[in-house]
């Protein structure tokens, strides 16, 4: 059974969150640098998915989806432009550390927010159908997109689509030069 978009959107919430947990709990640069390089690609798709898929849906069904949706898109912007500044930092930076968790900082709150009330009005607005086909959509969507952080990158449909479609193929040509975590990342 295809999960329903809320479910998806809190998956990849906490992938995110976990990934992040790894990079401030290790002390091998190794290790910091694979799950750096993941935590990079789950949250630079992430956002783009959303703002392709979730974001649109929140300005048709909910009460106040464009504003809400504006909100979310300079959240991610704010957060985007960390990513861009902790995506190519050396484990070894000072600020290496503190980078990452004024992101998280900045990112936390909107997570919340997303799963406490917005996911919530939105899953009342579709029916169980149209959530399932939301949730399979957003999870192709991210095959498709940046693997990387552009804050430069407009956020809205239609110019990110062709922006992100243009920007892909480097990003993931890129990535096959990159060190991962083994078996996407949660065991050593």
């Amino acid at each position: 059974m295809t999960p329903r978009i809320s479910d998806t959107i809190k998956e990849d919430h906490r992938e995110i969150e976990a990934t992040y947990d790894r990079i401030i709990t290790s002390y091998d640069r190794d290790e910091q640098i694979r799950f750096q390089n993941l935590f990079t690609w789950e949250l630079a798709r992430h956002f783009v998915g959303e703002e392709l898929i979730i974001y649109p849906a929140f300005e048709k069904h909910i009460p106040d989806g464009a504003s809400i949706a504006d909100k979310n898109r300079k959240v991610h912007q704010r957060v985007k432009e960390q990513l861009k500044t902790f995506q190519t930092m050396d484990p070894t930076n000072p600020r290496y550390i503190p980078t990452i968790k004024t992101l998280m900082e900045n990112l936390a709150p909107h997570i919340r927010e997303e799963e406490d009330s917005q996911l919530g009005a939105l899953e009342n607005a579709l029916s169980s159908h149209d959530s399932e086909h939301m949730s399979k959509s957003f999870n192709r969507t991210k095959i498709f997109v940046p693997s990387r952080a552009h804050p430069g990158a407009p956020s809205k449909p239609p110019f990110e689509t062709v922006v992100g479609l243009l920007t892909a193929p480097v990003d993931q040509l890129a990535d096959l030069f990159r060190k991962w975590p083994h078996s996407k990342g949660m065991e050593t």
